[in-house]
């Protein structure tokens, strides 16, 4: 367990990370030669352009003006300066809103402290209790906790007053939260400049049809149900391989520019490669004709695909892109059920283009079901497996452990410095290295279960990590012992003693809970804006694949929210804040910190980096509200456990309110608030119609939707025709509720050779 001079020894560690961290960043983003990588959105909008000039050659690559190094700052005063409307202008409502949570956790947390330390914390140090217990060690910030409170003091009252008071301040600044981004969601769609997904919906269980194909059954479906509204559509093609190719294609393509840049350096030499993996193995062969040579044969296979993507039936899936005349009738379309069969016919709203996830079209629908039960599955073994190593590596990030498994380094741990970072340092940065590609698994998860969009995709990869953060991190974290020991406790006690086990559990984690904030919240946020792997990458590019402009632009990497890691990141923060906010106050500042950094850091970022792939208008919101509450019922039923141990007389019936409260709580928001985040008011959507076509009556909707959600693979070629069908029978009043089938066609057809 860290004693206070481990956590002064870390969080000088950390300060220092974190201060070299921004003052490298602050020197080298001045500097002409990486311009493109700490302004890329800039360059993206063709706002910006090149310091680079004429004159000496360094001057291109160092900045000589003495005077921007003394205002190296400036910086953090510019982060802050753009307004709401200007930034969700800028950057769009995703980006704003997500800028908002940590807003959200400065408006909780900095009240909540300041109440705990001029209350809980001078009771919680008078206290005493820690003294009179023989054979306890403990340090001040222990005497800082409720530990210090003896069994059935009235002083644990203040306690339960205080959880109550923080409760329903987290609550009122959670609705008036949802309320804002709510407000803001509804503007954001009610201004929004036209877009596609405006006009579309995803239509899939498509059923079959014998006499009909895929693009027509889909076709003659609309017309019937539809016949004021729709437009035209767009069959789903199975490009996945395709665009394999199309990518393989790329980089070796990029490998052919990078070894031409080679040779034109130096004539005399051809440069060498070998034909194995990366260039590592296999026969030497001359590089620039390899590669050229391999582009040669891939764009053969890839006119091959295309042909074969294009011309084969079975290509089709059964799904299609439908877009209408009308936001209104794409709204109702969205919105209802088609079919008296609930399973065909599913109607959603689409994606807008670059929000699409391409590979889960071709899955079909019944498989998409399987996958989820298989996702589930393996999502519940990585959880349960995980807290095996999580506590292997926990028990050895300390003292006591260490001596056990290595006993030889007995003496050199003993030393106060090498015990002050095992202690303070260590168990934070081992748990920290040792999440680094749990996201990455989950990602891959979330891909198998077929999600249609981008979005979606890490709106599900973040509902996995929130869930494994919380079993793995929390509470693998604060119940002691192996994961084989925590499995045993839960097994053979009754589920009403596991908030007991926990709530006595947690106040001896906060030591360990501050140092992982430190490591994670303030060393790595501050990294966040160095942007080191961009910076080198860029570098790299420039040197050896860029040979105009447009090359140099594609070398640029702006990055974007990797919302599906951020966001359970920051839901553990909240959750640390309002478990130990009652139980050891003393780690609120930390948190407090972490999201003030963050705040800074972030709002830098996407003013003058991120480059968003998508652009959902802060759907993610209802998911965010529901963690934090998840987070306020944890801390209120773990608060009940620990006050079980701590003989109150009547506490649990008065805590066992707060989470009646909070559910209920949620529940009305979710009546009052969700809708605005997966429903499009009709009311709005015939507005915005109306302005519309008084303001562009000459608009060409089908001109202007015709190749929106045409895969990428075909975007930008004139063969691509097939796809797109256009409703020919608009100007019929009269539409046959069903096509002649093909076969009745061909009887009713004269045969030329009996004439």
């Amino acid at each position: 367990m860290a004693a206070e001079e481990d956590i002064i020894f870390s969080a000088a560690i950390n300060l220092m990370s974190a201060f070299a961290f921004l003052l490298a960043f602050a020197v080298l983003r001045i500097q002409p030669v990486n311009d493109r990588v700490y302004f890329p959105k800039w360059y993206l909008k063709g706002t910006r352009a090149s310091p680079r000039k004429c004159g000496p050659v360094v001057r291109n690559f160092v900045n000589l003006d003495i005077r921007t190094y003394i205002r190296f700052l400036n910086w953090m005063p510019a982060a802050l300066h753009m307004p709401q409307p200007e930034l969700i202008d800028h950057a769009g409502l995703d980006s704003a809103v997500y800028i908002r949570i940590y807003l959200l956790g400065l408006k909780i947390f900095v009240p909540i402290a300041l109440l705990a330390f001029a209350v809980l914390v001078p009771i919680n140090w008078t206290g005493g209790s820690l003294q009179h217990i023989e054979g306890i060690t403990f340090n001040d910030i222990d005497k800082m906790s409720i530990s210090n409170i003896p069994s059935g003091s009235p002083k644990l009252w203040a306690h339960i007053a205080m959880t109550y008071l923080a409760s329903f301040w987290t609550l009122y600044a959670l609705y008036t939260e949802y309320g804002i981004v709510s407000r803001l969601r509804l503007e954001f769609l009610a201004t929004e400049k036209r877009r596609p997904d405006q006009f579309t919906v995803l239509v899939r269980n498509v059923p079959p049809d014998n006499d009909e194909t895929v693009s027509e059954h889909v076709e003659h479906f609309f017309c019937v149900n539809h016949p004021d509204n729709y437009l035209l559509h767009q069959v789903v093609y199975n490009a996945n391989m395709l665009a394999s190719l199309v990518e393989e294609k790329k980089s070796l393509q990029n490998w052919l520019t990078y070894y031409q840049t080679v040779f034109e350096r130096k004539p005399s030499q051809r440069p060498k490669t070998k034909t194995g993996f990366w260039g590592l193995w296999g026969e030497t062969v001359d590089a620039i004709d390899y590669y050229t040579s391999e582009i040669k044969n891939l764009s053969e296979r890839e006119a091959e695909e295309r042909e074969k993507v294009l011309s084969d039936p079975n290509a089709i899936i059964p799904a299609a892109f439908v877009s209408f005349k009308t936001r209104w009738g794409a709204a109702v379309c969205a919105q209802t059920q088609q079919s008296n069969n609930p399973t065909i016919w599913l109607t959603e709203w689409a994606p807008e283009p670059r929000d699409v996830f391409w590979n889960s079209l071709a899955i079909p629908y019944v498989e998409l079901n399987i996958r989820k039960l298989l996702m589930a599955a393996a999502f519940f073994f990585l959880t349960f497996f995980f807290m095996i190593p999580i506590a292997f590596v926990q028990s050895l990030a300390s003292i006591e452990g260490i001596e056990k498994v290595f006993p030889f380094l007995t003496p050199v741990i003993e030393k106060d410095a090498v015990k002050a970072f095992i202690q303070g340092f260590l168990p934070g940065m081992v748990l920290k290295l040792f999440l680094a590609n749990v996201p990455k698994i989950l990602m891959a998860m979330s891909k198998a279960e077929g999600v249609t969009s981008l979005s979606s995709l890490e709106r599900s990869s973040a509902a996995k990590y929130h869930l494994f953060l919380l079993v793995n991190v929390f509470l693998g974290s604060i119940i002691a012992g192996a994961a084989f020991q925590q499995l045993d406790k839960f097994l053979n006690q009754a589920p009403a003693e596991i908030p007991k086990t926990i709530g006595v559990a947690i106040p001896i984690k906060a030591t360990f809970f501050i140092s992982f904030i430190m490591v994670d919240g303030w060393a790595a946020i501050a990294a966040e804006i160095l942007r080191l792997s961009p910076l080198i990458m860029f570098h790299i590019k420039d040197a050896f694949l860029v040979k105009t402009d447009k090359d140099r632009q594609e070398a640029m990497d702006p990055g974007s929210i990797t919302f599906s890691i951020a966001e359970p990141r920051i839901q553990l923060y909240f959750l640390l804040g309002l478990v130990y906010a009652v139980i050891t106050p003393i780690i609120l500042p930390f948190i407090i910190v972490f999201f003030a950094l963050a705040y800074l850091v972030f709002r830098h970022q996407i003013i003058n980096v991120y480059d968003q792939k998508y652009e959902s208008g802060a759907g993610f919101w209802p998911d965010v509200h529901r963690r934090i509450i998840i987070g306020l019922v944890i801390s209120q039923v773990q608060l009940m456990g620990l006050m079980s141990t701590k003989n109150v007389a009547k506490s649990g019936p008065v805590i066992l309110v707060l989470p009646v409260l909070t559910i209920w709580f949620h529940k009305f928001c979710t009546g009052r608030f969700e809708s605005a985040f997966v429903k499009f008011p009709l009311q709005e959507a015939k507005i915005k119609d109306t302005l519309e076509k008084a303001t562009e009556p000459n608009l060409n909707l089908r001109i202007y939707l015709g190749d929106a959600y045409v895969h990428p693979v075909f975007k930008g070629r004139g063969q691509f025709e097939a796809p797109v069908s256009v409703d020919e029978e608009e100007n019929d009043p009269l539409v046959a509720t069903r096509r002649i089938p093909r076969r009745e066609i061909a009887a009713q057809t004269p045969n030329p050779n009996l004439l």
